[in-house]
């Protein structure tokens, strides 16, 4: 199971996790993808380089500050999402970039004053919140005396440099929470899991403790009886094997509750791995479960999980239908579960081991199940008895 309660498999491959990092070549190429539309603002200073306007020298020049500037930016903007630079590093790779910009904007002109704004979004993106206050702030201002110095009317830019800065400082604190969440999320679910198994001791422990205690003690009384009473020490084995006949009862009785599946549970468990495995689905929010006992509930939520994990793993489909209604038929009310998909219906040409062990199970709350092929896929009908039915359909 993966850290938010799916299976793996079922996970969407292309998913970029926020704030984690790259777990492959494909997904850190993706998450550099992201970034690289933010470049835009370097069109002007690559424009301004190409138009022949300055020496060969400082053109050469504008050419290797503009790649250092731009391989700093994308080393600390892609580094934060998963594996950031230490305090000081951060500190050193920033005051490096603040100073580029302005250097470069008095030295080859106010073309370059874009840098700005990405030397604010670096600050708002990795810097602590305290800091990147200031150095936004201090960023802001220095673009705003350069604007100054060069007399220039572009002062919409100030704004975007502000605006940024602090975007991503938001940015910065959601992706955190997200981390959190995580996290929290996956402590929960193993806290629940620990608790789950720690009932489950307890309950085995009240079922079987005093059933063994008295199956050892009637044991020591049949061999101390043996050798002068065998009739008494037979009346011990007889009683050995009754107590121990009713805790087998009393463990698979216990054992059922912990593992009979709830239809709702299996259909809000059936929405998320249909979604999780690209697969279009409709599924009904809350099923009538109006005169159908514990028994056929279960026996159709064991149906639907086969069925769904079939269309998963088997059926390449790319839409589901999951409907859930009453029917009277000719054998009196029933609750149906339909299950289609527009698939293949998976590998072999005869009902495998699920299909078979559910008719099975069906078959023993009195149901029936239907499963094969359609013109566009496959389809899967389970029918279990229900008492008084809050709608009639068709006959089945």
């Amino acid at each position: 199971m993966t850290d938010d309660g799916l299976p793996a498999e079922l996970r969407a491959e292309n998913a970029i996790r926020i704030g984690q990092p790259p777990r492959d070549r494909g997904e850190a190429v993706r998450k550099l993808i992201w970034i690289l539309p933010w470049l835009v603002f370097l069109g002007s200073p690559v424009q301004d380089l190409a138009s022949g306007r300055h020496t060969p020298a400082a053109t050469a020049a504008g050419w290797v500050a503009l790649v250092s500037f731009t391989g700093v930016y994308l080393t600390l903007v892609f580094r934060n999402m998963g594996r950031p630079f230490s305090g000081r590093a951060v500190g050193a790779f920033v005051a490096l970039l603040g100073t580029l910009a302005l250097v470069l904007c008095l030295t080859l002109g106010s073309a370059w004053i874009g840098l700005f704004v990405y030397v604010s979004v670096t600050c708002g993106a990795t810097l602590p919140q305290r800091i990147a206050y200031w150095a936004i702030g201090l960023n802001t201002l220095t673009m705003l005396l350069v604007l100054l110095h060069f007399r220039a009317d572009d002062w919409s830019l100030v704004l975007v440099v502000l605006l940024l800065g602090f975007a991503m400082m938001g940015v910065k604190q959601l992706v955190r929470t997200t981390i959190e969440l995580r996290k929290a999320r996956a402590t929960v679910a193993q806290l629940a899991a620990n608790e789950e198994r720690l009932r489950l001791a307890r309950d085995l422990h009240d079922l079987l403790g005093h059933s063994l205690s008295l199956i050892t003690l009637k044991s020591e009384l049949a061999g101390r009886m043996l050798p002068d009473h065998p009739d008494k020490a037979a009346q011990q084995v007889a009683d050995i094997e009754q107590v121990s006949r009713q805790a087998l009862v009393d463990v698979r009785e216990a054992v059922t509750g912990y593992r009979r599946p709830r239809l709702p549970e299996e259909l809000a468990g059936t929405q998320v791995a249909l979604t999780a495995a690209g697969v279009t689905a409709e599924v009904p929010e809350e099923p009538d479960l109006t005169g159908v006992s514990v028994e056929s509930e279960s026996a159709l939520a064991w149906a639907l999980r086969e069925a769904v994990t079939n269309v998963v793993r088997h059926s390449g489909a790319t839409r589901c239908t999951v409907e859930v209604l009453h029917r009277q038929t000719l054998d009196g009310p029933v609750l149906e579960l339909a299950v289609e998909d527009n698939g293949s219906g998976g590998p072999g040409k005869g009902p495998g081991n699920g299909l078979t062990g559910l008719t099975e199970r069906l078959e023993k709350v009195g149901g029936t199940l239907e499963a094969g092929r359609i013109k566009h896929g496959f389809r899967l009908i389970a029918r279990v008895p229900a008492g008084t039915p809050s709608a009639v359909g068709s006959g089945a």
